[in-house]
């Protein structure tokens, strides 16, 4: 597996360049989910802005205001973070490359460049303020289209999403966290993508609500978006080996696959970022593996949810309703974690004599939530449709 960029970039092309070493190859694909999603997201905004769904909107700002001191505090504290941990990182970058986490997690850093990236951090936001300085602070109103905001939403939805992906994934995995809390909470590794999801549409929601963004026609254009995000996620917990494989996988190949790598049948997950050995891994939860091997359940995610976000992407266009694009996202997106979670690792909880995971009750509950919501929409529609053609007599 490769942990680290450094060690992906190497197996390719045996080729090392040292800095790769403190870059993530599962925070790199998270990254790069985000991306992803958000292109995808603001594509369907300016489609849906040139058909007349969306509008942009105004707002009103105040200009050439004097900064307050808060400011220039909230900037130096900034740049003395970044500073701090900076140079130590480039003075020490063989040390910091062996644990990165623990390095940018750590009070270690080096004075000298905190001091003077705060420095320059408060020079630049004085230059910034006489740039913009008048001799009356001004009122003035500003048009802001909804794909403008896709930044903003962006930022949003990675920072709620993640405290949410790892509120839930310790909910999951309460021994772990009672064992270690600190390092349970500030982990790189351990996400669960509903939690993520859950957190982020309520924080994003609540955000276009404030601007005045419709939420169903937001959903929708957010759907196929989260959908490739996924996917691309699942190429990081595969590439980085964070523990998102399957149940034990001991059987051989069967001969009708033959077309298709050994890895994609099974894998041992050799290397990875959390250097588990799975046999002692299985043992430790009571399931048994002769070779060591796994379903590896992340690559059967990935192919799925890229050929259902093409799906997703072919339909768009034809439903008018808005709100049942993100119905058919939630449908499908359930059945494709529900399916899964049969050969995935995950917490069981016992309930009226079942066994079922987070996951399979969440997926379930999407699935009923996108059918009932199919319904609710198109009755919907249909009202109102007969109540115009009504009033129009």
């Amino acid at each position: 597996m490769y942990p680290t960029l450094y060690d992906l970039v190497k197996d390719l092309t045996g080729w090392g360049f040292a800095p790769f070493k403190i870059i993530q190859s599962f925070g790199l694909f998270v990254a790069l989910a985000f991306l992803g999603a958000a292109y995808t997201l603001s594509m369907e905004l300016r489609r849906k802005e040139k058909e007349g769904k969306l509008h942009p909107t105004t707002q009103k700002i105040m200009v050439g205001v004097p900064p307050k001191p808060i400011d220039y505090i909230l900037s130096a504290l900034i740049g003395f973070i970044v500073g701090y941990k900076l140079l130590d990182l480039i003075l020490n970058f063989s040390v910091a490359a062996q644990n990165p986490q623990n390095f940018i997690l750590s009070w270690h850093g080096n004075l000298l460049g905190g001091i003077a990236a705060a420095t320059l951090s408060v020079y630049f936001k004085y230059k910034e303020t006489m740039a913009e300085k008048r001799d009356q602070p001004e009122l003035v109103s500003i048009t802001i289209a909804p794909h403008e905001q896709v930044g903003t939403i962006t930022i949003i939805a990675a920072i709620a999403g993640i405290i949410g992906a790892k509120i839930f994934h310790n909910l999951e995995n309460l021994d772990d966290f009672y064992a270690d809390p600190v390092g349970s909470l500030t982990s790189f590794s351990g996400l669960t993508f509903y939690g993520g999801l859950i957190v982020a549409a309520v924080c994003v929601l609540y955000y276009a609500a404030k601007n005045n963004i419709p939420g169903l026609h937001l959903c929708d254009a957010t759907a196929p978006g989260l959908m490739l995000a996924y996917g691309i996620g699942r190429i990081g917990c595969q590439v980085a080996g964070d523990g998102d494989w399957g149940i034990p996988n001991d059987a051989p190949k069967p001969e009708w696959l033959h077309f298709l790598p050994d890895w994609m049948w099974a894998y041992n997950y050799p290397n990875n970022v959390l250097h588990m050995n799975l046999i002692n891994d299985y043992a430790s939860m009571g399931l048994v593996s002769k070779t060591g091997y796994a379903w590896p359940t992340p690559i059967y995610e990935t192919i799925m949810c890229l050929l259902l976000f093409a799906f997703l992407w072919a339909i768009r266009k034809r439903l008018k309703i808005p709100g049942i694009m993100f119905c058919i996202y939630l449908i499908v997106n359930g059945i494709e974690r529900f399916c899964i979670e049969k050969i995935r690792i995950n917490t069981v909880y016992h309930i009226f004599g079942h066994k079922i995971t987070q996951a399979e009750i969440i997926s379930t509950c999407c699935v009923i939530a996108g059918i009932a919501g199919i319904f609710y929409l198109r009755k919907s529609a249909k009202s109102a449709s007969q109540s115009f053609s009504t009033s129009n007599l």
